[in-house]
């Protein structure tokens, strides 16, 4: 199976949580991960955070994106107790982060 996001929410400063087609949900710092030409307009945090998803990952206007691997390893276990993205998925087969 191949990662993929399925819904992002920005959070604060440079921080996004991202909900994963496995039902992990994780929030990412990527204010160190800013690096290059690319990137550099993202660091104006209102920019930063008009970001959307796009090819299974997160994307900004000016093509800049990470993959959902990078995003994934970078991101803390965040124990979510909302309504899961993933509705189609039955309980009993979501991985054991997801319960409640």
């Amino acid at each position: 199976m191949f990662l993929e996001i399925v819904k992002a929410e920005y959070r604060s400063s440079y921080r996004i949580r991202l909900w994963f087609n496995t039902g992990d949900v994780r929030e990412v710092n990527l204010e160190d991960s800013l690096q290059g030409s690319v990137f550099e307009p993202l660091k104006d945090i209102q920019e930063f955070q008009k970001f959307h998803i796009r090819f299974n990952t997160i994307e900004w206007d000016n093509g800049a994106d990470f993959s959902p691997e990078y995003l994934f390893d970078r991101g803390t276990a965040v124990y979510d107790t909302t309504s899961n993205p993933l509705p189609q998925v039955a309980d009993d087969v979501l991985p054991y982060n997801t319960r409640s």
